[in-house]
């Protein structure tokens, strides 16, 4: 099997891995410089770098590798560890890089109005394949998205009951009405999507959460959802707005936990703060005496 292919078929799949690469060698080893091992999210493996000790740990930080999407390098001394004796006439020293292979990002976009326009622009420069889900064909088209991966065009529910978003799914709920913001907030919390994202005030946010909560979703559903969606940019037209949320969805992919963390803060203060102002508001005032 053809490596370099089967990293290729890999990310088209959706699937992570990593790969392992000796880049320096002192001494007798067991394999070469520039040997290569394929390490699959599912842990089996393609090619090899030498066998034994040095290859069951090399696979072992490949699985961690993958996991934290950062790369690392490995040294192994093979005269002076007697892990790694494997009877064969080895007393040298070798690194092995390891760099994970991660998926194209695939941006699930439901709606395709103008700010959901601008968000495909956008997020199809930083590298994302896009989805474009809206019920209106005028607007949900190939002449108006040109390079997205699918876009459908029927109605929400039919379209929601076809998708099924994995970790390296983003969803980005920019639609045109309250009801189908909710219905589709309703699934996607529901799903392993690792970016959800919701356009619209505070105010608008708090209310579908309520509705939601009040027919049985678990409140802790939304604390991973970024809404009001987008980084805080002062953003105003379509153009800023979609910049703000590609943004956002870049930091998510990168793991820039300083600004998420820093929102996710701000966002559960203000569910808090909303949650007891409903509750405020719900207690029947005193009545007048007489």
């Amino acid at each position: 099997m053809d490596l370099w292919e089967e990293i290729v078929n890999m990310r088209r799949q959706g699937r992570r891995g990593a790969l392992a690469t000796i880049i320096n060698v002192r001494g007798s080893i067991p394999s070469f410089k520039t040997a290569k091992m394929l390490v699959r999210d599912d842990g089996s493996i393609v090619g090899t770098v030498g066998g034994g000790c040095v290859e069951a740990d090399v696979w072992q930080a490949a699985r961690e590798v993958m996991e934290e999407e950062k790369p690392r390098t490995l040294t192994f001394n093979l005269n002076q560890n007697p892990r790694y004796d494997t009877g064969l006439v080895c007393g040298g020293t070798l690194e092995v890089y390891l760099e994970p292979i991660l998926p194209v990002p695939l941006l699930y976009l439901f709606g395709a109005g103008h700010v959901a326009h601008n968000v495909y622009k956008v997020a199809r420069t930083a590298g994302f394949d896009v989805v474009v889900v809206d019920d209106r064909e005028t607007y949900a088209n190939a002449e108006r998205f040109p390079e997205a991966r699918e876009v459908i065009a029927e109605d929400f529910e039919p379209a929601l009951a076809r998708i099924t978003p994995n970790e390296n799914a983003y969803l980005v709920i920019v639609t045109r009405g309250h009801r189908d913001d909710m219905r589709i907030l309703r699934w996607a919390v529901q799903t392993g999507a690792r970016y959800i994202g919701m356009i619209g005030s505070k105010r608008k946010v708090l209310t579908i959460y309520k509705e939601l909560e009040q027919e049985g979703l678990d409140p802790q559903l939304f604390e991973r959802v970024m809404a009001p969606v987008g980084l805080e940019i002062g953003a105003v037209t379509p153009e800023e707005i979609a910049v703000s949320i590609v943004a956002e969805m870049i930091a998510c992919k990168r793991n820039a936990e300083g600004v998420l963390g820093h929102k996710r803060q701000a966002l559960s203060r203000a569910a808090k703060e909303g949650q007891e102002s409903s509750e405020k508001s719900s207690i029947a005032p005193p009545a007048a005496k007489s």
